[in-house]
């Protein structure tokens, strides 16, 4: 798999992140980053706790990596996650979470494929 194959099988937008980074070596390296970050386990531990305001900064994070890596659709739905978590009392639609965690399991498939392909 090709690092413009992942972006494709993750929902992502290789071109606007190029021009950001403008090397690809450097895409790959922090698009394999990505599995190692616990955002998303602290995510879900925050809000199983019931601790909005951490919950709050989890899907902020995870949005910010997004937005910096182009990985859109993940980026998309954890953006409205954390606009319905800002205020940190910890209510929101479900459904916001359930699709924060599809698009996530997209993501990190994606990216888990890609890694394998490298043989690393």
């Amino acid at each position: 798999m090709t690092l413009q194959e992942c972006f494709a099988a993750l929902g992502g937008n290789y071109d606007d992140v190029m021009g950001r980074l403008r090397s690809e070596r450097l895409v790959q390296k922090f698009v394999l980053k990505f599995l190692d970050d616990g955002s998303y386990a602290l995510l879900l531990s925050s809000l199983e706790a019931g601790n909005g305001e951490e919950a709050f900064r989890a899907a902020h994070t995870i949005k910010g990596m997004c937005q910096n890596l182009g990985f859109t659709r993940l980026g998309n739905s954890s953006a409205a996650l954390t606009e319905a978590l800002r205020g940190g009392d910890g209510r929101f639609d479900p459904a916001l979470l359930e699709q924060v965690k599809e698009d996530y399991q997209v993501t990190a498939k994606a990216v888990e494929t890609f890694k394998a392909s490298l043989g690393v």
